[in-house]
């Protein structure tokens, strides 16, 4: 049994299956999610787990070497916004629904059940050589 790290075995085996340029999704409980990516559902309550939580977790255990996000986080949700710029600084804007054309491509989404609007990143995985 692990004693560290995301013990959730759904999403730590999804994340071991992943490789260099594959994408991730972590999304609020909101998001519609189109068939194709795998999907770890974390969502337990509006607001549990939160997307910060979520987003910390993975990022402890996953080689990022690039994030989208919609540009509507910015006047939308603020927090989160600048949730974002302070763990990505060349955050890449597009318009939220690019965002959710590009989710149909990603390996993995994990929903959250955060409840504030655009608590959405897609993260690009990179390599840690």
């Amino acid at each position: 049994m692990k004693k560290s790290g995301i013990l959730n075995r759904h999403l730590a085996g999804a994340l071991a299956e992943l490789g260099h340029g594959d994408g991730v999704l972590i999304c609020d409980a909101g998001m519609p999610i189109p068939p194709g990516p795998r999907v770890v559902d974390l969502a337990f309550r509006a607001g549990t787990p939160s997307f910060a939580e979520v987003l910390d977790g993975l990022l402890d255990e996953l080689v990022v070497e690039g994030a989208t996000a919609a540009e509507e986080i910015r006047d939308a949700n603020p927090a989160a916004a600048a949730l974002l710029d302070g763990r990505f600084p060349g955050l890449e804007l597009v318009p939220h629904d690019e965002l959710k054309a590009r989710t149909a491509a990603a390996r993995l989404v994990v929903r959250t059940g955060e409840a504030r609007p655009y608590a959405n990143v897609l993260l690009r995985c990179g390599v840690f050589f």
